[in-house]
């Protein structure tokens, strides 16, 4: 059944007005349609819709499965699998923890048992870099998107599957969509944390167009807001990772595909990243006792 926002959504300022005939379309599109995400052209503007229930588990989700039985590595471990009821009751409750925590994230306007609507928030950051549809330096725009995880992660907070797919440009700030995934249910949440950096570096290196120099800002740009204890347990991460590093390559010799490309270019990159950081700590220290 559909249902207006909550009181508690209300509250949040989850609230956006609809004209009656644009409910009216809104409920029908509802009930005829079961795409999982549709946009919908209303009187007020455009509004997503985004059902749970309709697809399929995906194979990296069954593979991480495995992964995370068979290898020793809380990182490995995939989010629950809950019903669609449970997966969309888990996104509306992130959506407001994130807007307690004064993140931005889209505004709900109406919601179900496994259907939620939200408001259009125009481009992703992903659509901005590729459209080119952003005055000055688009990289900035990576720069900004790690340091507001960053902050993220010291407000006590895990994404989950974080990519600049799923990022957006609100008033000059970074806004977050999409928490499909919980994975400090599963795993400490330095973990979880130090898994969010690593999956958003893999888009990163893809679509910096000044790499060495991006992905550097980015990290600097994560660690001065990160928890320490989630620096350390990216750095016991990305050490794990990089046993992988040359069968990666080796298999990039034959076929070297874009997934493999940024698998091998963000662990290289935070590999390295993270023992400079521990390197640079160590001798600090060193020359304040001395």
């Amino acid at each position: 059944m559909l249902q207006a926002a909550t009181a508690s959504e209300r509250e949040q300022g989850f609230h956006v007005h609809l004209e009656d005939a644009d409910i009216a379309a809104l409920m029908q599109t509802l009930l005829m349609s079961e795409r999982r995400i549709q946009r919908l052209e209303l009187s007020s503007g455009a509004v997503w819709i985004k059902r749970q229930g309709t697809e399929e588990p995906r194979w990296w989700g069954k593979l991480q499965g495995l992964a995370g039985r068979l290898l020793p590595y809380a990182f490995l471990r995939p989010s629950p699998i809950l019903s669609p009821v449970e997966m969309m009751g888990r996104e509306k409750r992130r959506m407001i923890e994130f807007r307690d925590a004064g993140f931005t994230v889209p505004a709900i306007i109406y919601s179900s048992d496994t259907a939620i609507v939200l408001e259009d928030v125009g481009e992703t950051i992903q659509g901005i870099i590729a459209h080119k549809a952003v005055a000055g330096d688009p990289d900035q725009l990576l720069v900004q998107s790690a340091k507001t995880l960053g902050q993220l992660h010291a407000a006590g907070l895990c994404h989950g599957r974080p990519h600049i797919r799923d990022f957006f440009l609100k008033e000059g700030r970074i806004g977050f969509m999409d928490f499909e995934e919980e994975p400090q249910a599963v795993m400490p949440l330095a973990s979880a944390q130090a898994r969010d950096l690593w999956l958003l570096f893999l888009p990163l290196s893809a679509f910096a167009e000044k790499r060495e120099e991006t992905l550097g800002a980015a990290y600097r740009g994560w660690a001065a807001n990160a928890p320490q204890a989630t620096i350390d347990e990216l750095r016991r991460l990305v050490r794990v990772l990089s046993r992988f590093l040359p069968l990666a390559r080796l298999i990039g010799r034959v076929q070297m595909g874009s997934d493999l490309r940024r698998f091998i270019v963000a662990t290289d990159f935070l590999k390295n990243a993270v023992e400079t950081d521990a390197e640079a700590k160590t001798f600090g220290k060193a020359g304040k006792d001395d």
